[in-house]
């Protein structure tokens, strides 16, 4: 019945404002005080279901009180009722009168009231609204709204059905499979059909991307998906999805198979400078209203990717960005970041929880998951954030802003470090933090009554603060509280732009719900060894599938190298730069062409960089710098053209370490002077110490450095070899390459030359 109401009854502007709401603990704690309130006799959580136009109706009223023959449908709020906006209010009504509807067919009730309670939170007072409806004018109600949705239906039926006929005879779009190409589709087809998890080491060049949706796809009608979600970490691997999608498409004379794009709020939004209401942006205003046009316009195209969403949306002067999380409930399979998964507040696993839908997850490039979560699940808070605010903060929210600071300064002045681990949060920031946001709350009741747009830089250390202590609540093993001072010009350290940070370092705890919703998951890599390592801090399920696939290239396509007389330690890089140099001047003579050069940090890669200028002045060569924007990186990367000859700086773990592409002789050889293990510093020495905790001793150091470290280098060293027809070389400059427990993480079927 909800999912009646939400397609049929939603009217007027898109309307985002924010208004403080009852969390679901307060909805579910008001609902059962309306009941306790009511005379004996009062039927809570009142179960119907029936039949109309073909359509099977379930639904749960919040309430019916027969003494007074009245229906009730409950709505927690808090603040003014009466500025809650006017299409939410519709939505209620439809709401309580298709369950009235119901309740006079199961109940054989002649008439009936219909009543909306919306129970204050705070002073916990109902206000209840009462409507009197003849049965007829219910059941023509309902039948109104069940033909309107039973049309779409219909469609949708002959779609899935047309679907699914199409998937169970798709061909594979290619003549052959490539190498190991077959053996990862048949992985990945088994673990589908199994309602199992996949984690697939798999080399570049095999063709992943269809190697891993071809099979994930044919699987469908066996396993009655409803959708496939395709999740990337960088733009793109969205765009390499898109493109396979399509190649499948086009290998199949009929299917009619709906691919949805999910973009960015902030890369799809058309008016940046005004608020998400009708009243501010002309495409928010009546967005409800061109929905059901735009909605149908949409589905009639094939692949709805960001320039196809953006024209149908435009043509139908409907926000482009939220059309398209419209039609999540209607695409088959999307393809989007990884933030709409696994995000805290993530829409496509909030939909498929609230909707129940059986879905299939392909996670590409699943090494990075592993730090991408640990930043959804983390959050900061900066004092230079706060200092701007005191400047202007509403009379309302300032004391508990300074009374905030205070407790900040404090912490930050008795600190002796550049940076300190907690064992949690202080009691008096804590208080502090807590006091804010419900002050920020009432002050924003207030403008919310009184129509006035809060402050920007207000409402965003507020959301911040939200967030920080959401996460506060749920603190545990997994994460760490730490603050952090910056040193002033002298060097003495400061609190003046110090953070606060609630820092996850093991995302299993968050992430393991959201594979158990998948009905079956794949995560692929180039790079996922040791399994071990990626299933614990993926909190992927026990009995998780492992497969590592064969690369198709061999030993004598790339040369790997070692120069194990050379340490890149931080206590010897001065020592190692002449010796870098050396051997980066006596390689690109040996063999001219275009070399990446990878080091630990900008100033090593700058020293390296001076230091050839100015011995090898013939060697071209251009670096990465610390903030390139996108034309920069398409410059540096299209300096690697087929005929150029030089050396291409670059950090290791940067933009340029992964996800490019230079076959050929665009690229013939990489430098990696480094193992790639982050720093050694508290919060690293913190995060060895809770790995140690939940993994045991001897994990604590190769979670921590060793393997994040060589999963940098291998995916560096990757650019290399794209295609079977490639040569190059590898050099991995450091002594401690000669160790058996570093080789042992590299490729199988690299040949190492020591």
């Amino acid at each position: 019945m909800r999912a009646l109401c939400e397609f049929t009854a939603k009217q007027g502007d898109l309307d985002l404002r924010f208004t403080p709401s009852a969390t679901a603990l307060e909805g579910i704690n008001g609902h059962q005080m309306v009941a306790q309130r009511r005379s004996a006799g009062y039927e809570a959580e009142l179960s119907l279901e029936g039949v109309c136009e073909n359509l099977h109706l379930r639904g749960r009223a919040d309430g019916f009180d027969a003494q007074h023959n009245r229906l009730e449908e409950i709505k927690t709020f808090r603040g003014d009722l009466d500025a809650m906006p006017a299409n939410r209010r519709h939505l209620h009504w439809a709401q309580a009168k298709v369950y009235a509807a119901l309740l006079c067919r199961t109940r054989g009730l002649a008439e009936l009231d219909v009543a909306l309670i919306y129970f204050d939170v705070d002073s916990q007072l109902e206000t209840m609204l009462v409507e009197h409806h003849p049965a007829a004018a219910l059941e023509a109600f309902l039948v109104d709204h069940c033909r309107r949705f039973a049309a779409f239906a219909a469609q949708e039926l002959a779609h899935r059905a047309a679907r699914h006929a199409a998937l169970t005879e798709m061909q594979f779009p290619h003549p052959v499979f490539r190498n190991g190409q077959r053996e990862l589709s048949e992985a990945v087809y088994k673990a589908a059909l199994a309602g199992r998890c996949l984690m697939a080491q798999a080399p570049t060049g095999i063709g992943k991307t269809i190697g891993t949706l071809f099979p994930m796809l044919k699987a469908w009608p066996a396993r009655s998906l409803d959708k496939v979600f395709f999740l990337t970490a960088k733009t793109p691997g969205r765009g390499l999805a898109l493109q396979a999608l399509q190649t499948i498409g086009a290998g199949c004379r009929t299917l009619p198979l709906r691919v949805l794009e999910l973009v960015a709020r902030d890369k799809a939004c058309e008016h940046p400078d005004k608020a998400c209401h009708g009243e501010s942006c002309p495409l928010a205003r009546g967005f409800y209203d061109r929905l059901p046009q735009a909605r149908e316009a949409a589905l009639s195209a094939a692949t709805l990717n960001k320039s196809v969403l953006r024209q149908v949306a435009l043509s139908h002067q409907v926000c482009p960005y939220h059309l398209g999380q419209e039609l999540v409930r209607w695409a088959d399979v999307v393809v989007g970041d990884y933030n709409h998964f696994f995000d805290l507040n993530a829409l496509l696993h909030g939909l498929t929880l609230t909707d129940g839908w059986r879905v299939a997850l392909l996670v590409d490039e699943a090494h990075n998951l592993v730090d991408r979560a640990r930043a959804m699940y983390s959050g900061e808070l900066r004092r230079s954030a706060l200092q701007a605010l005191l400047e202007k903060a509403p009379r309302a929210v300032r004391p508990s802003l300074n009374r905030l600071a205070r407790n900040w300064d404090e912490l930050a002045s008795a600190q002796t470090s550049g940076h300190a681990i907690h064992a949690e949060c202080p009691g008096g920031l804590l208080n502090a933090l807590q006091s804010y946001a419900s002050a920020m709350s009432d002050h924003l009741l207030a403008e919310n009554e009184s129509r006035i747009e809060p402050d920007p830089a207000l409402l965003r250390f507020y959301f911040d603060v939200l967030h920080w202590l959401r996460l506060h609540e749920s603190f545990g093993d997994h994460s760490l509280i730490d603050l952090s001072l910056q040193a002033d010009a002298n060097g003495d350290l400061t609190g003046d732009d110090s953070v606060w940070c609630v820092r996850n370092v093991i995302p299993a705890p968050f992430l393991k719900p959201r594979f158990s919703a998948c009905a079956t998951s794949t995560l692929f890599s180039a790079t996922l060894q040791p399994g071990r390592y990626y299933q614990d801090l993926l909190g992927l399920p026990a009995d998780c599938l492992q497969i590592d696939v064969e690369s198709p290239f061999d030993s004598g396509q790339l040369q790997v190298r070692v120069a194990a007389d050379i340490s890149t330690r931080w206590n010897r890089r001065e020592r190692s730069i002449e010796p870098i140099v050396a051997l980066i001047a006596r390689q690109f003579g040996a063999t001219p062409g275009n070399y990446l050069a990878f080091f630990s940090s900008f100033d090593y890669l700058q020293k390296i960089a001076e230091r050839l200028a100015v011995v090898h002045p013939e060697i071209a060569q251009w670096c990465q710098s610390r903030s390139m924007n996108e034309t920069a990186r398409e410059q540096f990367l299209d300096r690697f053209s087929s005929t150029g000859q030089g050396i291409g700086f670059a950090v290791l773990g940067g933009a340029f370490a992964e996800g490019i592409d230079l076959p050929g002789r665009r690229l013939i050889g990489a430098f990696v002077a480094t193992l790639g293990m982050p720093q050694m510093n508290p919060v690293n020495e913190a995060l060895k110490s809770r790995m140690q905790t939940r993994f045991g001793e001897a994990r604590g150091h190769d979670y921590t450095y060793l393997y994040p470290g060589l999963q940098k280098v291998v995916q560096a060293a990757g650019r290399v070899i794209r295609t079977v027809e490639d040569r190059g070389v590898v050099w991995l400059i450091d002594d401690r390459y000669r160790r058996p427990k570093v080789r042992q993480l590299l490729p199988g079927w690299w040949q190492i030359d020591a």
